[in-house]
């Protein structure tokens, strides 16, 4: 009886080790697909003889986890050190809009969208020697949608006082999952 109940534990310990990596494997992250782009955009409300562009890369991922989207941006960016330090007058906003769009022919609805405000501040914060460059990650949306899903990113900036409000930049969108 003893050696039957030590078979049995044994089986049991056999059985729960192979179980436990398939548990793992179930409740892992989903991967990630991400697609990066870079611009070069123009402080417009400056013309003066200092160089006034940023390099703004914005990299935008999505994975599916059943039915469940889930998608996150991250922006890096590497600014004029002309401005003084820590100057909070660059920008009346600056905004992150990322989106879960269902892939179509044509044009791909937008089914979940948010805005990530907390950029402008990280943006206007400089170095003590004035230099801005930085990097800010989203939070993650998600979105229960169909088959073929995206996540598309766009930055919105709207200088200091140059009267046009704020101007949209569109990046790459990431890879359909």
């Amino acid at each position: 009886m003893t050696r039957i109940k030590y078979m049995t534990t044994a089986a049991a310990l056999a059985v729960a080790t192979t179980a436990v990596p398939a548990a793992t494997i179930a409740m892992a992250a989903p991967a990630y697909w991400c697609s990066s782009s870079t611009k070069t955009i123009d402080d417009n409300r400056y013309d003066g003889p200092w160089p006034d562009n940023w390099d703004v890369k914005v990299t935008t991922c999505a994975a599916r986890s059943g039915g469940t989207v889930y998608a996150y941006a991250e922006v890096q960016w590497d600014g004029p050190s002309y401005y003084p330090v820590d100057d909070t007058g660059i920008f009346d906003g600056a905004k992150l809009r990322l989106q879960i769009k269902q892939a179509r022919d044509g044009t791909d609805p937008v089914v979940s969208e948010a805005d990530f405000t907390a950029l402008e501040d990280r943006m206007e914060d400089s170095t003590p020697s004035s230099k801005r460059h930085g990097r800010y990650r989203t939070p993650t949306i998600s979105y229960r949608a169909g088959p073929g899903a995206l996540a598309d990113s766009v930055l919105f900036l709207d200088w200091h006082g140059d009267g046009h409000g704020y101007q949209r930049h569109e990046y790459a969108g990431s890879p359909t999952v």
